[in-house]
């Protein structure tokens, strides 16, 4: 039997994707922390046939089988009978989750009668208790060397049902010796393929592994290694870590929950500079990243949302002419927007940005996906960056890229 877990997800719902698989990913940290091999997971509706077909498989590929969802009053709640049918076993109705079923409604008037059938359990099986709702789980093994949970789909309750009880029991039953512990290197302004390319070498690896991946535009590097300990492994990783780090240059901007925002944030701090932003395209998208980190006020002193024309030459100074002449998306215009805003509030630095979001509105010269970025430093000439972004993921994606590649720009530039 290969000493694994597979995590099985019961819900019409997820399949049809009107609820969010949280659950899933919740449990694939906690095997991972817990040093527990996951290599599968399955998401079947509220079936029992279909249910029996994924338990078929997953009984011949995995020791521990962990079920959310299904565990409820209503008739489509069917995860609990399914196994135990499954099984060959007996449902037997246990007292104890009767009563605790009957405390936990009695100021609603008390629980309803489809409330019964969450009190039945297999023969055999033993209680995983919800301390919050009214879905008790189960802790069963219907054979040797094999091991179910199961969990109501209610994330707030299986999460606290998972800490409270699998954890522990899962220690006692030899689960958990070591763990999987991972560091992500994030990176800008580098494709995954180019990324993957200067760092060949090290996706060979074995333990530590090395695999990358791209999220919302930046390429990461995931190192991962199974180890007795967090410090073991962070020791062991750190090697690898800097020798990536060398490869990549400046393209590294931070590791695990590093933002752009927030490693720029860290520079001005240690530089004691402030910045301002001037945003057409973004629509002050680039001032919410920035604002989402803590403290930022320390060193932000705030933006301008210049969307309209009138708007950038009144409250940015930007030359009436020069906007008639060249246009808004322009890189004259970004330099004026990023030294009028740095002028205005007085800070160390001014960061623009203009373009053509889309979907309509670009011209063969001007077309959608077209961004000047325009970055300015107090006693220092402006300067201006020309981005072309592909329209083909439309307008809220190139105004994501364009506010990442503007706190990249000033990244790069706070390092020199």
């Amino acid at each position: 039997m290969n000493q694994s877990a597979e995590v099985i997800c019961v819900g019409t719902e997820l399949l049809l994707g009107e609820v969010l698989n949280s659950n899933a990913q919740f449990l694939g940290q906690q095997l991972a922390e817990l040093g527990i091999p996951h290599f599968y997971q399955t998401v079947v509706g509220d079936n029992p046939t279909r249910l029996k077909r994924v338990l078929a498989i997953a009984c011949k590929r995995a020791s521990l089988l962990i079920f959310t969802g299904g565990l409820g009053p209503t008739p489509d709640d069917l995860t609990t009978e399914t196994l135990a049918d499954f099984f060959d076993a007996p449902l037997i109705e246990q007292p104890e989750i009767l009563a605790d079923i009957e405390h936990k409604f009695a100021h609603r008037g008390g629980a309803s009668p489809n409330n019964r059938k969450q009190a039945l359990i297999p023969a055999g099986a033993k209680i995983l208790p919800n301390p919050i709702g009214s879905a008790p789980g189960i802790i069963w093994q219907p054979y040797p060397n094999l091991t179910l949970l199961t969990f109501p789909g209610v994330p707030v309750e299986m999460q606290q049902m998972w800490q409270q009880t699998a954890i522990p029991y899962l220690r006692t039953q030899g689960w958990g010796q070591e763990i999987i512990y991972s560091r992500v290197l994030r990176f800008w302004g580098i494709a995954e393929s180019a990324l993957a390319l200067k760092v060949a070498p090290l996706l060979a690896l074995e333990n530590p592994t090395v695999a990358p991946y791209t999220n919302q535009g930046e390429a990461r590097l995931r190192i991962s290694i199974r180890a007795a300990s967090a410090q073991v492994a962070q020791e062991q990783i750190a090697p690898v870590e800097a020798q990536i780090r060398q490869l990549t240059g400046l393209d590294c901007y931070g590791a695990d929950q590093q933002t752009l925002a927030s490693v720029v944030g860290q520079l001005l701090q240690v530089q004691a500079e402030t910045l301002a932003v001037a945003e057409s395209c973004t629509g002050g998208g680039l001032g919410a990243m920035i604002t989402a980190v803590p403290g930022s006020s320390s060193y932000f002193r705030g933006g301008i949302i210049a969307y309209d024309n009138q708007i950038k030459a009144s409250a940015l100074k930007v030359v009436q002419a020069d906007l008639l002449q060249q246009g808004a998306v322009s890189a004259t215009v970004a330099k004026q927007m990023a030294a009028g805003v740095q002028m205005q509030m007085g800070s160390t630095w001014g960061l623009s940005l203009t373009g053509v979001a889309g979907p309509g509105g670009g011209t063969e010269s001007k077309p959608v996906g077209l961004v000047y970025l325009g970055l300015a430093k107090a006693g220092a000439a402006a300067e201006s960056f020309e981005y072309r972004f592909s329209p083909q993921r439309g307008r809220e994606w190139i105004r994501h890229l364009s506010a990442c590649t503007a706190l990249d720009q000033l990244r790069r530039k706070l390092i020199f």
